[in-house]
């Protein structure tokens, strides 16, 4: 969702203006981010992550109307996933300190996390659309390597190999910023 923040936007303006198709359009691109997201944070769960993935769908659907198009759509969304896993670590039972759940934070986080996803698009931005591609379905997306390699039709080991090459030009950018 990130390096597609726009495209979303532009399909929540359309939604917003009475346009299903967009909005259907919108709710389907946000699965693969969403599914991620949650992966990421349940560990593997996958039935419980499929629940959260469609609470936020639902979610996101319903309060369509309180979406302010001045805001990044993605800090909105997410805002949305993260009381949606709160909500279910409630319901569990399970405690979760603070301090693992930073995405908490109050809307000065949002910004910055806004800031840093265009940040990351234009480091992406320097290396080759292979290895961006990869690094943005494997560290981005949280998708695992064979899912990467059937998103972008790759094979296993072109993945492995992209993303370890991306990671290392992307470190080699950051660093040569920092000297």
């Amino acid at each position: 969702m990130r390096h597609d923040d726009d495209r979303l936007r532009a399909l929540m303006l359309a939604g917003l203006a009475g346009d299903s198709a967009a909005h259907a359009a919108l709710l389907r691109a946000l699965l693969g981010p969403l599914r991620g997201f949650f992966r990421r944070r349940l560990g593997g769960r996958d039935d419980d992550v499929e629940d959260l993935v469609q609470e936020t769908l639902i979610a996101v659907h319903q309060r369509r109307a309180t979406y302010d198009p001045d805001r990044p759509l993605g800090a909105w969304i997410y805002a949305i996933a993260r009381y949606k896993l709160i909500d279910r670590y409630r319901r569990s039972g399970r405690t979760t300190p603070i301090d693992d759940l930073p995405e908490l934070a109050d809307e000065f986080a949002f910004a910055e996390a806004s800031d840093a996803r265009s940040d990351i698009d234009r480091l992406l931005e320097t290396i080759p659309d292979k290895q961006a591609a990869v690094l943005r379905a494997t560290r981005i997306e949280g998708l695992s390597t064979a899912e990467a390699a059937q998103k972008l039709g790759l094979g296993e080991s072109d993945v492995k190999v992209s993303a370890h090459r991306g990671l290392k030009a992307l470190a080699e950018r950051v660093k040569g910023n920092w000297s």
